[in-house]
Formats: C-alpha cells, structure tokens, sequence
C-alpha cells in the first residue's frame, strides 16, 4: 500500500480564512480570499506571527470544504498519515491534536505527525500547499522507483 502525506494547514485547515477572520475582528477590514491571489501571508498579513502565536488560533480554523469526505476516503485507499510542523509555536501541538481529532475522527493518534521540520517525512505521494514542504520530500526508493520524480500536489495557498 502506498504512503500517503498529507499537510494539514492549508490543505485540511483553512488557516487562510483564519488569517481574514483574525485581521477582520482586529481592524474591521473584510477581505476575501481570492483577494489574496499571488500574493505571499507574510505580505499580505502584517501580523501574521502575532496570529499564529494566538491561543485558539489553530484550534478554531475553519475545515476546507470536503475534506473530510476526501480525507476519509483516501484513508482507506492508503496508509495515510497527517504531517504538520508543531514546534514552532508552542500551543499549536495541542490545538492542532484537538482540531483532527475532532473534525477527523477515524483518523487515529499514529496516523498524526507533528514535527518541527517535514525533512523528515518519507512516502510515496505528498499533498501540501507550500513549495518549501516538498524540496526534502523522500520518496520511497523501491527498485521500479528508482529514478523516478516523487509525486507531489500543491493545493493553491
């Protein structure tokens, strides 16, 4: 069966609607998503660093529409496990555990990696919204593998 890496903010969390909900409660500006086009977080949210430190910030993110239903069938058609950077900002490992076990029950607690860096991470197909995820991105070095791109898919961020 083939390793499936899955990220979590961006692809199943919709941290990016969290940054519009976070700036719009502080500033009262509503923008929209498709605003953000092209456009990097960091640019675009001024206090991005301060949001992603907020107690709640990662616990209270929206689901991206049908991931769960995606998600559930990919775990039965793979060994799947959700890979995402915890250490960098301290609360964010609990909030991050409760947010997938709430909204991603039939996942189970082995199928949850949190880490400081996806170095680490080896599988078969990775599926995350930022391109400095995939540059250490292993695949598995099967023999009829061998000399093979590893199979990546960006979802737009």
């Amino acid at each position: 069966m083939q390793r499936l890496i899955v990220d979590m903010d961006g692809v199943l969390a919709d941290i990016y609607a969290q940054y519009l909900i976070f700036e719009e409660s502080e500033s009262g500006i509503r923008r929209t998503l498709e605003s953000l086009n092209s456009k990097s977080e960091s640019v675009v949210f001024k206090d991005i660093i301060r949001y992603l430190h907020t107690p709640g910030f990662f616990r209270n993110a929206p689901v991206i529409e049908d991931s769960i239903e995606a998600l559930h069938i990919l775990n039965k058609n793979y060994e799947l496990f959700v890979v995402s950077s915890a250490t960098e900002f301290p609360h964010s490992f609990n909030e991050k555990y409760d947010w997938l076990t709430e909204h991603f029950p039939f996942l189970t607690w082995k199928q949850m990696v949190f880490c400081g860096s996806k170095s680490i991470v080896q599988g078969d197909i990775m599926i995350d919204d930022h391109f400095k995820n995939l540059d250490y991105f292993t695949v598995f070095t099967h023999p009829w593998q061998r000399n093979q791109w590893p199979v990546c898919v960006l979802i737009p961020g």
